[in-house]
């Protein structure tokens, strides 16, 4: 496996990035991160339940879909603790997704399209794609942790809030979308780690995104003339020229 080549890992990271990234837009939008049921004793109602969401908020009864209570201000008012940590931290994780699957993207675009020896004029532009696909690797690995910790905090703060008050509140799908979207950012940087490590020809530093300079210019570069005078002086062959009678 070398840096040169597009290989299936890349390729396959960034898919796997874009999923994460559309489940985390999908938990972020649906109102389904916390229930909570309100039963009744009476024949002549029906139990309601309340799906409580990032943004918004949905009465529901028993067998509707329609929304009895509908309030789309829930974001201005949220109470809830975790909820509110994740109003900032869900946003914060998908920004570095983007970025890390923006820099995936230079790098296998990188890969396949510029050529082994660059131009020399414009050996400050280059992009090092392995050092893309490694600070990719890592917003990857920052986002995962900033979305696993409070989707998981959900759980716990979901039990607290039963011990504190009836136990009619129970954490919804999103929390397990959120989770699964973590774990998919955690394979991607994974997939561009290994495939980083396997990488053996680095032109540039490691942590380096850009070329400081240009691979192959120094092989193709002249030695100095006091260097080709030295060699020059003792590489000269002096004629002997002999006498014969």
């Amino acid at each position: 496996m070398g840096c040169r080549d597009v290989h299936a890992a890349t390729v396959l990271a960034f898919l796997s990035g874009t999923a994460s990234v559309a489940g985390l837009l999908a938990a972020v939008l649906l109102p389904n991160w916390r229930q909570m049921r309100l039963y009744t004793f009476n024949k002549n109602e029906k139990n309601v339940t309340v799906y409580t969401g990032l943004w918004i908020k949905c009465a529901r009864f028993d067998g509707s879909r329609d929304c009895v209570i509908y309030d789309p201000q829930w974001y201005t008012a949220v109470d809830q603790l975790d909820l509110r940590v994740l109003q900032f931290a869900l946003p914060l994780s998908m920004l570095t997704a983007v970025s890390a699957l923006f820099l995936c993207l230079v790098g296998m675009c990188n890969t396949a399209f510029v050529t082994s020896v660059p131009n020399i004029k414009l050996a400050k532009c280059l992009v090092n794609s392995a050092g893309c696909h490694l600070v990719a690797g890592l917003l990857f690995l920052l986002a995962c942790a900033v979305c696993l910790t409070p989707s998981i905090w959900v759980i716990f703060y979901n039990n607290y809030l039963n011990k504190i008050y009836e136990p009619v509140f129970t954490f919804d799908i999103s929390v397990f979308i959120a989770i699964a979207s973590a774990g998919g950012l955690f394979f991607t940087s994974v997939l561009l780690f290994l495939w980083y490590c396997a990488c053996k020809s680095l032109p540039s530093p490691f942590w380096q995104p850009l070329y400081s300079h240009a691979p192959s210019m120094h092989s193709y570069a002249s030695q100095p003339y006091s260097a080709r005078s030295r060699l020059s002086a003792i590489e000269i062959d002096i004629p002997v020229v002999t006498h014969t009678s």
